[in-house]
């Protein structure tokens, strides 16, 4: 709910405080006294688009401040979250325009841009009006306030929609993967069965390149190895056992002087021994079959050759062949995954069907009692004659249904239908946004409702009518109303009066919120025109009494 505005050097205002309440809200004042100045502030505070200069003249700066009352559950509030602001029970709106045209914007004393603005304007207030291209007139949001209207709820159905959307996705990537799987068949399977058949093993490069080493090695130093046994065995060995048979045969004679020597030879032909045994050993190990070498070599170059072909390691050559199995596994297994996956897309369009099917008899139904509902609310309205029709129409599938919603109306019997602000004057026109307005009527404590000289054109009992039904829409709610009508002021829970003074040489819009003995004047006046008689008074004492103020 609005509940101040300020307003600072703004067109022909200089400075403005005013207090609004819940209920109706009445804004009066003779034609040109800048009762519109009022809106195009408002306006302007919730960032929408309207005069390009609004800087009253002479002043450095103008400023506009709207402070809002904002219940807990107030959806404002989910907008001022995702902005980074906390939300308060008191939301204050802040904009300034200075003379060159800039503008900014705070929000509860954090700067803010015109797009968040605008966003939180759409859950403070409604604008409706002979120019009401934001709300009702607005074709798009037909359906919207249709399912408002009848208490439909489309989420399931968006759900159905998602669903639908996703299986129809994941077909279309399975049949992407299968298409490219396929066009890579013929070079899988040879590579696969390559690749079993060469049977690579994890380690198996550096073991190959080791023996081959190893064998390269073995015939470069053989015939060393040969030649040092030969000298050993053929040579040392025999002349150390003859020095040692001759020095035992001597050692008797000695008196010991031998033993030394003796212990030192059978040593020497021990170690001798075990040398020769080694090498022995070594050459054993040495010997291998040339074709050995030539197969080793020719194992290991393929392996490498068939790594590169492949751009992997040697090492995941193995790995390698069951990633590809997998992949021909695909390939076996596609159809049977894409008659799946069409069949789940073929549920989710049943399911989907069902559902856009039972929401346009929904829609159908609600359409009947809403187009019976504005019959009864435009014959008070004289416009008995008038056929409001609530058209469907089949609509490209989406996450709303199949329906297209559009408010069509004839203003006599027998004219063709059409769009309200095609086939309706303005009084009408002003009519039928508030009989429509207040059919859909439905949770509107949120939203503050201005209207603008909605009851242009009509007068006496359908004036009446008019106020009536914008009273009912104020029970439990605000609405703001700018009218020429007494009927209509006369219901106001408040009335303001808006009027023109010049001081100075400068001419100023003032507002101020009359008591009840002021009322009864400005309805008099409204009554009468610019002379108010006694007469007129009376009158307006009795349409305020009329109205129970």
């Amino acid at each position: 709910m609005l509940h101040e505005l300020h307003i600072r050097d703004m067109l022909l205002i200089d400075r403005l405080d005013l207090e609004f309440g819940a209920g109706l809200n009445v804004l009066t004042g003779e034609t040109g006294a800048g009762k519109s100045i009022l809106l195009d502030c408002l306006g302007f505070v919730l960032g929408w688009r309207g005069r390009a200069e609004l800087v009253r003249q002479g002043a450095a700066q103008g400023e506009v401040i709207a402070v809002f009352d904002l219940p807990g559950a107030h959806p404002a509030r989910a907008i001022l979250t995702e902005a980074g602001i906390e939300p308060e029970d008191d939301l204050i709106l802040r904009r300034v325009n200075t003379a060159e045209g800039r503008k900014s914007a705070w929000i509860n004393d954090r700067r803010a841009s015109g797009e968040v603005l605008r966003a939180l304007s759409q859950t403070l207030v409604e604008l409706h009006g002979q120019h009401d291209d934001r709300g009702l007139l607005n074709p798009r949001g037909h359906r919207l306030l249709l399912d408002a209207f009848a208490g439909i709820d489309p989420a399931p159905l968006r759900a159905l929609w998602s669903a639908r959307r996703e299986a129809g996705a994941a077909l279309a990537a399975a049949e992407q993967r299968l298409e490219k799987a396929r066009a890579d068949e013929d070079f899988l399977r040879h590579a696969v069965a390559e690749l079993d058949d060469f049977g690579p093993e994890p380690g198996e490069e550096a073991q190959l390149d080791t023996a081959r080493r190893a064998m390269q090695a073995a015939e470069r130093i053989r015939g060393d190895v040969a030649r040092a046994l030969d000298g050993l065995t053929q040579g040392a060995e025999a002349a150390m056992l003859d020095a040692s048979r001759w020095l035992e045969g001597a050692s008797d004679s000695a008196e010991g002087r031998l033993d030394g020597p003796i212990d030192a030879l059978s040593r020497a032909l021990t170690e001798l021994g075990e040398a020769t045994s080694g090498i022995e050993d070594a050459l054993a190990e040495m010997d291998f079959e040339p074709a050995r070498l030539e197969q080793t070599e020719e194992r290991l170059f393929a392996l490498r050759a068939l790594a590169r072909k492949h751009d992997v390691l040697a090492d995941d050559l193995a790995g390698l062949a069951g990633t590809l199995r997998e992949r021909l596994g695909e390939i076996d297994a596609g159809a049977g995954d894409l008659e799946r996956l069409r069949g789940e897309i073929a549920a989710a369009n049943a399911a989907y069907d069902a559902e856009a099917a039972s929401l346009s008899q929904q829609r159908q139904k609600a359409a009947a009692r809403l187009d019976q509902a504005m019959a009864a609310e435009l014959a008070p309205l004289k416009m008995e004659r008038a056929v409001f029709t609530t058209a469907l129409s089949e609509a490209e599938p989406g996450p709303e249904g199949r329906d297209a919603v559009a408010f069509t109306v004839a203003t006599n019997p027998g004219a063709p239908a059409g769009a309200l602000d095609k086939i309706a004057s303005g009084g009408e026109l002003s009519r039928f946004l508030l009989a429509l307005k207040v059919c859909l009527a439905r949770g509107n404590e949120a939203v503050t409702m201005i209207f603008d000289e909605i009851d242009r054109g009509v007068g006496g009992a359908t004036a009446d009518a008019v106020g009536r039904r914008l009273a009912r829409l104020a029970e439990g709610a605000q609405v703001l109303v700018v009218t020429h009508s007494p009927q209509v002021a006369a219901l106001g829970a408040r009335h303001f009066l808006v009027a023109k003074d010049v001081t100075d040489g400068q001419t100023f819009s003032r507002v101020a919120a009359l008591g009840d003995q002021a009322r009864i004047d400005e309805i008099a006046r409204m009554l009468s025109g610019e002379e108010v008689t006694d007469a007129a008074r009376g009158a307006a004492r009795a349409l305020r009494g009329a109205a129970g103020g």
